[in-house]
């Protein structure tokens, strides 16, 4: 027997009974301005496809301009930038990071001087300079990254990075104390308006293999899989996560960073709950690439899967999104 509908005072459906309502009701949104664009440059004089990256390109520094320009006429507020550094500057050292005019630093220059109001974000680790694909140098034995030591050139790094104007400098090698070594370098160099952005919840994830392809770090190390796990997070362990983030605040750190996103909601669930800073994440290259190739392969629908990724991370707390669908999300909305 149906059940007498005056024994229903509360019928949620009537929220979802058609677009208008649904769309007044809606407790989530992505909008433009919370996206952040990762963008790759090298130093050829044409752009390069990354293959395992569908629509993503290793720019020329005037390509990255072009792009720059581009992005935030679309809305973009900020692009992080990454470079691939050629095989024959790379080193043990990773001494090309401190080369006043190398890749990065020429166009953080460019972009800025193109676009003065696009914040504009460096990646601070050693991985695209060392020949090894590590964040680091390191040790006299070979046989782990040396904390301190890497430290030390990261916060030189950052200085370098500030000086050339960049808004916010983004360590993502989870060294032990980089950050509180980094505010101090930058305070000391009279850059106390640049911002640090910290890596603070970075695992040593599966899903990082597309953009180490991007930079080059996978090759220039030589192996299938570089493992990361003696300085990146423990998948298993989200406690250990929340200790990270509470050393970086401590640190001085402006922004807080989960990566990888996707697999790690319940990551940045926790993390907004812990504090009032701002709290990032970083859908990463391996997340974009599997939903391209799903996609491809007709087993997604590729907008709404898309922009479903990007509200599931929006709603487990995150208030920026680094993302490689952040401008193809501008133009079409």
């Amino acid at each position: 027997m149906a059940e007498d509908p005056s024994s229903l005072p509360r019928r949620p459906r009537r929220l979802r009974r058609n677009a208008p309502t649904r769309a007044l009701v809606q407790e989530t949104h992505v909008r433009v301005e919370d996206l952040i664009y990762p963008l790759f440059v090298h130093e050829l004089d044409t752009a390069e496809p990354v293959e395992s990256m569908p629509g993503v390109q290793r720019h020329t520094v005037a390509g990255l301009v072009d792009e720059c320009r581009e992005a935030a006429a679309a809305g973009i507020r900020a692009v992080a930038l990454f470079p691939v550094t050629p095989a024959a500057k790379k080193d043990a050292q990773g001494t090309e990071a401190l080369n006043p005019d190398c890749l990065v630093l020429r166009a953080v220059r460019e972009v800025k001087a193109a676009c003065p109001d696009l914040i504009v974000i460096t990646d601070v680790a050693l991985d695209p300079y060392t020949t090894t694909g590590h964040d680091g140098i390191l040790n006299a034995a070979g046989t782990d990254v040396d904390n301190d030591g890497t430290v030390d050139i990261l916060a030189q790094m950052a200085v370098l990075q500030a000086s050339a104007g960049v808004d916010w400098v983004a360590p993502s090698d989870m060294m032990d104390g980089r950050v509180a070594a980094i505010r101090t370098a930058l305070d000391a160099g009279n850059h106390t308006d640049v911002s640090i952005l910290s890596y603070s919840i970075k695992f040593a994830s599966a899903f990082y293999g597309p953009f180490r392809d991007a930079v080059g770090s996978q090759s220039a190390a030589g192996e299938v899989y570089l493992d990361k796990r003696s300085y990146q997070l423990n998948p298993a362990n989200p406690r250990e996560a929340m200790i990270e983030a509470a050393l970086d605040v401590d640190e001085g750190a402006d922004l807080l960073m989960v990566k990888p996103a996707g697999a790690y909601l319940d990551i940045i669930c926790r993390l907004r709950d812990s504090t009032d800073l701002p709290v990032a994440a970083y859908q990463v290259s391996g997340e974009y690439a599997q939903l391209h190739a799903a996609s491809k392969n007709g087993w997604l629908d590729y907008t709404a899967a898309r922009d479903e990724s990007l509200l599931a991370i929006k709603r487990a707390g995150a208030d920026l999104i680094l993302t490689y669908f952040a401008k193809e999300i501008a133009l079409n909305q």
